[in-house]
């Protein structure tokens, strides 16, 4: 369960969007949409963890309030510490039962 007290990093939100290169051309790029605090839950244990890490992934949780910004957030997003830069790749959203939080399933370490 998360309180406002564990929310201790900034995390920003990006979207992939289609962006105008200037010459005619479109590219899809990473766009910040939004920044907020967040709190990082390690996830310890588990065969599918434990696997994931002998890949040189880390699989977490973030969670974050739950505002009109972050409930548009889906697994097609990815979120970024805004200190260091880390991009994690979104697996899956959870509203959490009491709708004050939003977790986010992520995995840092893979493709997007």
């Amino acid at each position: 369960m998360t309180d406002g007290g564990d929310l201790f990093y900034r995390v920003a939100f990006d979207r992939r969007t289609e962006v105008d290169d200037g010459l005619g051309n479109t590219l899809a790029d990473w766009v910040e949409q939004f920044q907020c605090r967040a709190a990082y839950r390690h996830l310890r244990g588990g065969e599918s963890v434990v696997a994931s890490r002998l890949q040189g992934k880390h699989v977490q949780i973030i969670a974050v309030r739950a505002s009109s910004q972050t409930r548009q957030v889906s697994t097609d997003w990815r979120v970024r510490d805004a200190r260091t830069g880390e991009v994690f790749n979104i697996r899956d959203v959870t509203v959490e039962t009491d709708r004050a939080f939003i977790s986010f399933l992520c995995e840092r370490g893979v493709a997007a």
